[in-house]
């Protein structure tokens, strides 16, 4: 079956600095996939690359296919289609993707034009019912406010009512809960679960916060300095990560039971992309590092049907997964 996205060999490079090297990432319909890393692992740039938002001087290759149609590099009437249309984006800081002195309703109308062609009382009764759906209070009379009439939480909650306007075959949620207190990101978080379920969408969650992650995404990938080092279902990932970077990330996390230990922080910082290491990105801060890990980044390789990692070790984690005794 034909995936809704396959990303492959997806590299960016600013200033000829590579900062995405060969991302490669497929996602179903109806999927919820999890991308997790460090500030700087190239999270945010592989979606803003897939859908041509990168500024101009960027220099992206590889390619990037919405169900077998090559979007990577389409001209930007195509892709004033597929952005909002087919895939929309709700951005990290949702206030500054909102016009200051443009009312909600111009801003939110503006989008159900231009994706679903409405207009006259049919577009501003449209615009009402996706800011009930999505809790917004008084949803008519706020409709004529400004976007600093309100607070972060129901801003987020516009954003996903602007995301929703095309109806989206996927959703890219870019940190959706960040500067938020911890019962409005609970309300956010069940807010996009209800939306996906109602809309049949598949979604991509962009976050740090690994539990979020857990609870909300069937698969998880974990990017480290540009590339994608495992590639699990979630509930695998998370009871028996492979990669020592997924490990030290999930070792990071305090229990919520069992006895008291002490967190296993991860040594040292993402490496400047201007002065990658040799070999694999992750060696110099890994703990299991040996002399082979400097020769050459290892490739992104299968060790279960649905499980992927980009380590020398990855036959034995293979193996161990299948329950083959070493040679």
């Amino acid at each position: 079956m034909t995936p809704l996205v396959n990303i492959a060999g997806l590299g960016v490079a600013f200033g000829g600095v590579p900062v995405l090297r060969g991302v490669d990432l497929a996602l179903g319909k109806g999927e919820a996939l999890g991308l997790v890393g460090e500030s700087g692992s190239g999270k945010s740039v592989t979606w803003l690359a897939a859908l041509g938002l990168l500024p101009r001087h960027a220099q992206v290759s590889g390619s990037v296919r919405l169900e077998g149609r090559e979007i990577l590099g389409a001209p930007a009437t195509e892709l004033d289609h597929v952005r909002g249309g087919r895939i929309a984006m709700i951005f990290q800081d949702p206030a500054s993707a909102l016009n200051p002195v443009l009312t909600i309703r111009r801003q939110l109308c503006e989008a159900l034009a231009l994706h679903r062609d409405l207009q006259g009382n049919a577009v501003k009764a449209e615009a009402r019912r996706l800011l009930d759906l999505v809790g917004i209070p008084d949803a008519g009379r706020r409709l004529e406010a400004y976007p600093h009439e309100f607070s972060g939480g129901q801003v987020q909650r516009i954003m996903i009512a602007m995301a929703l306007a095309g109806n989206p075959d996927l959703l890219i949620a870019d940190e959706p809960t960040t500067a938020l207190d911890a019962t409005i990101q609970a309300q956010i978080l069940d807010l996009l679960s209800t939306v996906r379920r109602e809309f049949g969408m598949a979604m991509v969650l962009i976050s740090h916060d690994l539990g979020v992650v857990a609870e909300n995404c069937d698969r998880v990938a974990v990017m480290y300095a540009g590339r994608i080092v495992e590639e699990a279902p979630s509930n695998q990932l998370f009871a028996d990560p492979a990669h020592p970077y997924a490990q030290g990330l999930i070792g990071a996390l305090p229990p919520l039971d069992g006895p008291r230990r002490r967190l296993t922080a991860i040594p040292g910082t993402v490496p400047d992309p201007a002065k990658m290491p040799g070999g694999c990105a992750f060696a110099p801060r890994c703990a299991l590092a040996s002399e082979p890990c400097g020769h050459a980044a290892p490739s992104l390789a299968p060790i279960a049907n649905d499980r992927r990692v980009a380590c020398i070790r990855a036959e034995a984690f293979r193996r161990a997964l299948l329950g083959i005794a070493a040679e």
